[in-house]
């Protein structure tokens, strides 16, 4: 018999953060989270999401042992944007025990229902920035900081019960091309910024980086308005993930385009891989953990392609690739071979033609599920 217990003490939530670290510690891709970013992020009083957002986290228990975790999301701000009444779930692992995934969905469902929702949908966090999608295909594939791994069983698992694809995020490898090659390109941006009248800065410090830190935010409340489950961040979320992601920045892999006004119209953020430090000290810091993620942002044969983002009107301009290019360029420069793009949506075909101008390859899938609670099948649809 599966008892369900809600995490409601620090051990709990310990407990729920640490049980992963125990399901994947022989597998050679799974790659941790960051321990005290997942404390912040599931802390209510350190998560600015909270202020539209409300969750439960649930433990699993099997024969007095811990099996399984799962996180009941409410996410108002979605609800209200989109007119889904949907709960999230999120942060979820279990054996590969059909009683147990049963029961750590089960308590979801009936959390939604609790809330008046008709639906469950997930994994998803509480924003477009936290870890999303269920792993689908990949699974022989190093992870990044940014994503979570699951084992090939989890999809069996919610598909029997009830689960259906929604929407699906790929994850592209890309290949960091000849100098000859990148010049290439280099002349087709050309064209388009003399046609447009833009620029692009040349950066060669963090300090220069700063004053447009909050336009880059800006410009992904813009140009992720109407993906998936998007919700607008709010100023304190911004300020954080500001404090998150400009802190481990390399200039050479920051590409900042403006306009005659000095407005910015589109941005990349790459940033060294940090998954193989992350996974030689286990998610911790402390106390030598900070020091080998300073030594990968420094030398480094791998890049994240974390953010890219240009305000809509100039999608089709050229500027995505020219922003690549150069961060390319400077990889190329470091000895940098590879690059691993962020889950982008299968339908965002202005991010998927990027691709074309590289060596590529699709090599993870990620997969939102969704399940309506009215129990009818043909409810059920890959539609949003």
């Amino acid at each position: 018999m599966v008892e369900i217990v809600e995490v409601k003490t620090r051990k709990q939530l310990k407990d729920f953060i640490m049980f992963p670290f125990k399901l994947y510690k022989d597998n050679p891709y799974w790659v941790p989270p960051l321990i005290m970013d997942e404390f912040n992020t599931l802390n209510r009083k350190k998560n600015p999401a909270f202020e539209y957002c409300d969750a439960k986290y649930w433990l699993a228990y099997k024969n007095g042992k811990l099996v399984g975790r799962i996180a009941g999301i409410q996410n108002h701000a979605y609800v209200q944007k989109w007119g889904n009444k949907y709960t999230r779930f999120g942060w979820v692992d279990f054996i590969d025990d059909p009683e147990v995934s049963e029961a750590l969905f089960r308590t979801v469902e009936n959390y939604a229902r609790e809330n008046g929702m008709e639906a469950v949908h997930g994994p998803l966090g509480f924003c477009d920035m936290d870890h999303q999608g269920l792993l689908v295909e990949g699974f022989d594939e190093m992870g990044t900081i940014i994503t979570y791994y699951h084992y090939p069983y989890y999809k069996e698992h919610l598909e029997r019960l009830g689960y259906v694809k929604d929407v699906d995020w790929l994850e592209h490898e890309i290949i960091v091309p000849e100098s000859s090659e990148i010049e290439r390109i280099n002349k087709i941006a050309s064209r388009s910024f003399e046609k447009y009248g833009l620029r692009m800065l040349d950066l060669k410090n963090k300090k220069q980086i700063k004053p447009y830190a909050r336009e880059v935010f800006e410009i992904i409340n813009i140009a992720y308005n109407d993906l998936y489950g998007y919700v607008t961040l709010t100023d304190k979320q911004i300020q954080g993930y500001i404090d998150m992601y400009f802190s481990y920045v390399n200039p050479d892999y920051i590409c900042l385009i403006v306009d005659k006004d000095d407005r910015l119209v589109g941005f990349g953020v790459v940033i060294p891989s940090l998954s193989k430090a992350v996974k030689k000290n286990n998610g911790r810091l402390f106390p030598f953990g900070f020091i080998d993620i300073l030594k990968a942002i420094k030398k480094n044969d791998t890049l994240d392609l974390y953010l890219v983002a240009v305000r809509p009107e100039y999608k089709m301009t050229g500027v995505p690739a020219a922003m690549l290019s150069r961060c390319l360029r400077n990889a190329h420069k470091n000895g940098v071979k590879k690059a691993i793009a962020s889950p982008q949506l299968e339908y965002n075909h202005a991010v998927q033609s990027l691709w074309r101008f590289f060596e590529a390859r699709p090599h993870r899938r990620r997969r939102c599920y969704i399940k309506h609670l009215n129990e009818n099948p043909e409810l059920n649809s890959d539609k949003n």
